[in-house]
């Protein structure tokens, strides 16, 4: 049964441009879903309010599910972190320094294995589930050639090897489980501006796009395909 027919919660984390259009777009085509979405300083009338870098957030974040009133079918997460005014993308070894590691890989590798961990309580055993995550093609060990990024490759690398794990441990105790990590493309967002310049105009997408694309693959997924790595024209990526 497609993801578009199921009824109960959807949470989609992160409130950027990504999230936002994930929303929009799932409220659009799943009307029996009711979709939150969770990231910093939101309040209760909005979304859910959860920081990633924060423990304490993620203790206060399970208390606010435990109190929908309808089952939890759907999490997205389409957070993530590249570059900010003070961190930049390595380009090279020497550029390589300890906060920009640890930075990336709190959000781009901690932060979605523990969005797992604080939802499975509130996952029914008896019905289907899909947990999905953003990754991104450079996370691919064996899709590398151009080399540079080391915090961001390694970190949504290190995504890529918890979430196949996690799909192992669910397809055990959550049968009906589906874990997913998703390429959405290059994607006109903040994140990507500053290396847009190489991308060519049909492979640069809206938000928008790349989320209707990543909900049309999610939606023809069965518990058979979790653990998979897939792009937004769902072709499969090598790990």
């Amino acid at each position: 049964m497609s993801i578009c027919s199921w009824e109960g919660v959807a949470l989609i984390i992160g409130a950027g441009d990504i999230g936002t259009s994930f929303s929009e777009y799932l409220t659009s085509v799943a009307p029996k879903l009711d979709v939150l979405v969770c990231g910093r300083n939101l309040s209760a009338q909005n979304g859910i309010s959860l920081d990633l870098d924060n423990d304490d957030s993620f203790v206060s974040f399970e208390n606010q599910v435990s109190s929908l009133n309808k089952p939890l079918r759907l999490v997205i997460n389409t957070s993530g972190f590249l570059h900010s005014n003070l961190i930049k993308p390595e380009k090279r070894l020497s550029h390589i320094n300890r906060s920009n590691l640890i930075k990336n890989f709190s959000i781009n590798a901690f932060a979605p294995i523990l969005i797992a961990k604080s939802i499975e309580k509130f996952i029914r055993p008896e019905l289907p589930f899909s947990f999905a995550s953003l990754s991104a093609r450079v996370g691919s060990i064996g899709d590398n050639k151009l080399g540079g990024w080391y915090s961001y490759r390694a970190s949504k690398a290190a995504q890529n090897q918890l979430l196949k794990t996690l799909s192992i441990e669910w397809r055990r105790k959550l049968p009906l489980s589906i874990v997913s990590v998703l390429h959405p493309g290059t994607c006109d967002t903040k994140l990507s501006k500053p290396f847009q310049w190489g991308v060519p105009k049909d492979k640069l997408f809206t938000p928008f796009q790349s989320s209707e694309y990543l909900i049309n693959i999610l939606s023809k997924q069965k518990p058979s395909d979790s653990g998979n790595f897939l792009a937004w024209d769902s072709s499969v990526i090598p790990w």
